[in-house]
């Protein structure tokens, strides 16, 4: 909800009872701005669940990354290792070389759940 505000800054400089796209302009939305923080996450879209943050972290909630050089550079490095898997015989090779992974800019909220551009919520 907040992240489409966040990219339509102009939207702070009408009045709160003003809409947007049929959207409601929220009347906290400077208050929540500070709240949010632009990050990048790894998503892979599964069968069963659709897309879900492929690295977590250690209590469970999705790892966000502050540049994408920085979450492309995991998804390399999470390639490397899978190559040096193929290479030591423990992984097959279609299944090394294949990249499902893709970053996405993500707004992360103080709960550290993150809000994608479409409006999903990962906790």
């Amino acid at each position: 909800r907040y992240s489409s505000l966040m990219r339509h800054s102009h939207l702070s400089q009408q009045n709160v009872d003003s809409t947007h796209a049929g959207t409601q302009i929220d009347p906290d939305w400077n208050t929540a701005r500070p709240l949010l923080k632009r990050a990048f996450c790894i998503f892979i879209n599964t069968l069963g669940e659709g897309m879900v943050a492929a690295v977590r972290g250690d209590e469970g909630k999705p790892c966000v990354f502050t540049t994408r050089a920085e979450a492309e550079r995991e998804i390399a490095d999470n390639m490397m290792t899978r190559l040096q898997e193929f290479m030591d015989g423990e992984r097959d090779f279609d299944d090394a070389m294949t990249v499902e992974e893709y970053v996405m800019e993500v707004d992360q909220l103080p709960d550290g759940s993150i809000v994608t551009e479409d409006g999903s919520t990962f906790r």
